[in-house]
């Protein structure tokens, strides 16, 4: 009985790694979709008026599940380091699309993509969480695709290129801290970066104010309520996984954001940038098929 405890506890963690991998692929997918829409915003308006109209928007979406788990607010883990989480988050989402406004999507989602190194650094360091050595293997080649993609060029020394690097900076602890905090509600965590967004946009934007019409007060709406799925996604994902299981997979951004560069804004990709890609989707599928293949052989009986 002991050893089918132990199987079935294997099991379950397997599987439980696995659904935080399926969350955080379909967060990045959302984070780019809003990423390619806030750049589309802040072409025409401020970077205070997109966090404070998508915060609005994001806020109304969660207003019911708020009510639903409003007792949750009144008893939070470790109070101090949920306000810091929210500072960190909203400094983060500014710092992104204040460089988003000036380079292209991928580029900054190239940047953000250094955040993966961070994490597994600040993982083994502050969560102790063990990370193997063909884990870090496949992380650093992941890395190397992210380099290649990104094609370093005068550009890449640029202020709003530093203001990208800090900005992965930021949510690489912004991850850190959500995955010791995992013991506090998705709808908690969610509902607290969009109150740090909308009061860092409340103070920005009236400065720079411009009335949107209705098909940009649309997108704004879009835009929150993509954002409210994706933090969804991605705190889910963090209290299923460790975070250095998961975070590797915020390489798949870069796919996203060429894509929808090219679509939405007509970048098109060098070759350089699609060997990149395809080097971080090899990583990134090296990982997955190694956490499945080490389900089966938890889930499989000792002969």
């Amino acid at each position: 009985m002991g050893l089918l405890a132990k199987i079935s506890t294997g099991a379950d963690q397997r599987s439980a790694r696995l659904a935080g991998i399926v969350l955080m692929l379909a967060a990045m997918l959302l984070f780019s979709f809003g990423d390619a829409l806030g750049k589309l915003v802040v072409a025409r308006y401020s970077v205070g008026q997109l966090l404070l109209l998508r915060a609005i928007a994001g806020l109304i979406v969660l207003a019911p599940l708020i009510w639903h788990q409003r007792a949750a607010f009144r008893t939070l883990d470790r109070p101090w380091l949920q306000l810091a989480r929210v500072a960190i988050s909203t400094l983060e989402v500014a710092a992104f699309f204040l460089a988003a406004a000036y380079l292209p999507l991928a580029d900054v989602i190239t940047y953000y993509l250094a955040s993966a190194l961070f994490v597994s650094l600040g993982s083994a360091l502050f969560l102790r969480e063990h990370i193997d050595l063909s884990r870090w293997i496949a992380i650093l080649v992941g890395f190397g695709g992210v380099l290649i993609a990104l094609q370093p060029s005068a550009q890449s020394v640029s202020w709003p290129a530093l203001i990208a690097l800090a900005a992965s900076m930021l949510f690489a602890a912004l991850l850190l801290i959500t995955r010791f905090l995992r013991n506090t509600p998705d709808v908690v965590l969610a509902s607290q970066q969009f109150v740090g967004t909308f009061a860092f946009g409340a103070v920005l934007a009236p400065s720079q104010w411009i009335t949107p019409g209705l098909s940009d007060l649309s997108l704004f709406a879009i835009a929150g309520v993509v954002s409210v799925a994706a933090l969804l996604c991605v705190n889910r994902s963090l209290r299923l996984a460790p975070a250095s299981v998961v975070v590797p997979y915020q390489y798949s951004m870069i796919i996203w954001a060429v894509l929808f560069g090219y679509l939405v804004f007509g970048d098109v990709p060098s070759a350089t940038t699609l060997v990149g890609v395809a080097i971080i989707i090899g990583a990134g599928l090296f990982i997955f098929l190694r956490e499945q293949k080490q389900r089966r052989d938890a889930a499989a009986p000792s002969p």
